[in-house]
C-alpha cells in the first residue's frame, strides 16, 4: 500500500498575507502626497530663481531630483490596492523614507555649499 499524504487540503494553502487597515493606508498616502508636494514646490522655486547654475548646484539638484523620483514611485505604489498587503505597504514606506532622506541630503548639500562659498547664493531667493 502506497503512502498517502495525511495532511488536510486546507493546510496546503499558502498562508494569507498580513494586511493593514485601509484607513491607516489612506493616512500614510495623504502624508506622502503632502511631502511630495513640498519637495516639488521647493525644487520649482529653486529652479525658477535667476542666476547661473554652478557645479555645486548640479550636485544638490541631482540628489533632490533622485529623492523626489523615489517619493513619487512610493506614492504610485501606495495607490494600488495591493498596498494593503503589509509587506508591500512597508516597502512603499521605506522607499518613500529613502527618497525623503535623499532630498534632505540634497538640500543640506546646497546649504553647505552656500556657506562654504562654492557658488553665489546657491539657494537663491
Amino acid at each position: 500500500m502506497g503512502m498517502r499524504d495525511a495532511t488536510p487540503a486546507a493546510e496546503h494553502r499558502e498562508p494569507e498575507s498580513a494586511s493593514i487597515h485601509p484607513l491607516f493606508r489612506n493616512g500614510s498616502l495623504t502624508a506622502i502626497s503632502v511631502l511630495v508636494g513640498f519637495s516639488l514646490s521647493f525644487l520649482s522655486h529653486w529652479a525658477g530663481t535667476p542666476g547661473k547654475w554652478h557645479v555645486a548646484d548640479l550636485i544638490a539638484v541631482t540628489l533632490i531630483v533622485i529623492g523626489i523620483g523615489l517619493q513619487i514611485w512610493a506614492l504610485a505604489s501606495m495607490l494600488f490596492v495591493s498596498s494593503l498587503i503589509a509587506a508591500k505597504y512597508t516597502r512603499a514606506i521605506r522607499l518613500f523614507l529613502v527618497g525623503l532622506a535623499i532630498v534632505a541630503l540634497g538640500i543640506a548639500a546646497a546649504i553647505v555649499a552656500d556657506i562654504a562659498g562654492l557658488g553665489p547664493s546657491i539657494l537663491g531667493g
